[in-house]
């Protein structure tokens, strides 16, 4: 997705969960290259806490409440797969579409059409955009405002995830009081693992007291040292934490440790990775990476983050040669089922970069984008426009009353994304 240059003092960040109308943020880009030629200001796209010794990125850890202070998580009554089944199965074919889909919002200026275009299809996931420096407390009272909108199955009501950009640097869409201006990838990657989790922590905890359940970050792409600024997704704004797998590979595990500490999800991107290219997805077609193979090391990164537990993995738009060069990542089932749930063992929710504003997809309607994903095994459509949903939701229910092994790869991308709302404590069952 894209991201916009920063244009004022030090502002930060974005809100949560389910909803009723939104009415102040901004929506950014989410893990796609960053949408912008360096140096212009764009639209999409997408503190330090002590602590002792660097816990594993796995490690759970007590969520802090919205004043700081940690407290433990409520245990659910239900298990994850008896809490899902059972909402899954009280769920009309219209809602489990829906929560196929995370829509972006305007975090600045919410536009309420588009807020009951989410409400009218079910979607069960929303993105905050822009940027908004409204501050923590704003944000959170826009977000408590829009949640009321989700759907109810059996009575109880299926939370929404709120999601936004909250890398650091030129990504950062939630920003004002309450909120630090958190420095970019290359900054970052020069602290030690120590210290970047403890910061995390803290980043998390502000996102949390905002009322978001997601970060779509970090970024695990490797960008060469021979390429540096001329990868113009993530090298151009220093969005990396290195240029070779290793310090990638670290730094990504110490901000999701810190994120997860907290209380807050995470999401690797953009796989299989972005640093090889030259072209921004967002704003270019037919971004070609001709280097990365399935063995290649650059995607380390990523596997150290499935195998530590992340809940969400962001693929790209770009085509990877030597791995599938007749799809691009998010329409490729060579790259999500072979390469990232095969290969990589990966069992969490695959969500694309926005395939609803981007430039790499413009030649497929809209509809073939939502087939083309689903189809190739991805869970989660992101689309910075509301709009495109109601025709991408039409074409899976109608392919879904077609085809039952199709409707059957739906029912198991449904109960993905309900089992990270059960485990982020979203989804209660009785």
């Amino acid at each position: 997705m894209r991201i916009r240059v920063r244009q004022w003092p030090r502002s930060r960040r974005t809100a949560l969960r389910t909803g009723v109308p939104l009415t102040t943020l901004a929506l950014a880009v989410a893990g796609c290259g960053a949408s912008v030629t360096p140096g212009a200001t764009t639209t999409s796209l997408r503190n330090t806490v002590a602590t002792q010794g660097t816990p594993t990125p796995g490690a759970t850890s007590p969520t802090p409440s919205p004043t700081g202070t940690a407290t433990a998580h409520t245990a659910p009554v239900a298990t994850a797969t008896s809490c899902t089944d059972q909402t899954l199965a009280g769920m009309t074919t219209a809602q489990r579409v829906g929560q196929l889909f995370m829509g972006g919002v305007n975090a600045a200026k919410p536009d309420q059409a588009q807020l009951r275009i989410l409400r009218d299809n079910h979607v069960g996931s929303v993105m905050l955009t822009g940027r908004s420096s409204a501050g923590t407390a704003a944000t959170r009272k826009v977000v408590d405002g829009f949640r009321g909108q989700a759907d109810r199955v059996g009575g109880k009501q299926v939370g929404l995830v709120v999601a936004t950009d909250q890398e650091g640097g030129k990504v950062q869409v939630l920003n004002g009081p309450g909120f630090s201006a958190m420095p970019n990838g290359v900054t970052q990657g020069k602290k030690s693992t120590t210290m970047l989790r403890a910061e995390a922590a803290i980043w998390a905890q502000q996102l949390k007291r905002a009322g978001v359940d997601l970060n779509l970050a970090p970024v695990a792409d490797v960008v060469p040292a021979s390429l540096g600024t001329r990868n113009i997704p993530i090298g151009s704004f220093q969005r990396e934490y290195g240029n070779t797998p290793g310090p990638v590979t670290s730094h990504t595990g110490a901000f999701a440790a810190g994120f997860k500490q907290s209380g807050v999800m995470t999401t690797l991107k953009h796989f299989p990775g972005l640093g090889q290219v030259i072209g921004n997805t967002d704003t270019t077609a037919n971004v070609v990476d001709s280097v990365t193979t399935s063995t290649s090391a650059s995607l380390d990164p990523f596997k150290s983050g499935i195998q530590a537990g992340s809940p969400f993995v962001m693929v790209s738009s770009a085509t990877y040669n030597k791995i599938d060069a007749q799809h691009i990542a998010a329409f490729s089932p060579t790259v999500i089922g072979q390469l990232l749930r095969g290969q990589m063992g990966f069992k969490g929710v695959v969500i694309s970069d926005d395939i609803g504003n981007a430039v790499a997809v413009r030649s497929f309607t809209p509809a073939q984008r939502a087939l083309n994903f689903t189809s190739a095994g991805g869970d989660m459509i992101l689309t910075v426009r509301p709009d495109v949903i109601p025709a991408m939701a039409q074409a899976i229910q109608t392919r879904m009353g077609q085809d039952a092994s199709y409707r059957a790869k739906i029912d198991a991308s449904v109960r993905r994304i309900l089992d990270a709302k059960h485990n982020a404590g979203l989804l209660q069952c009785s």
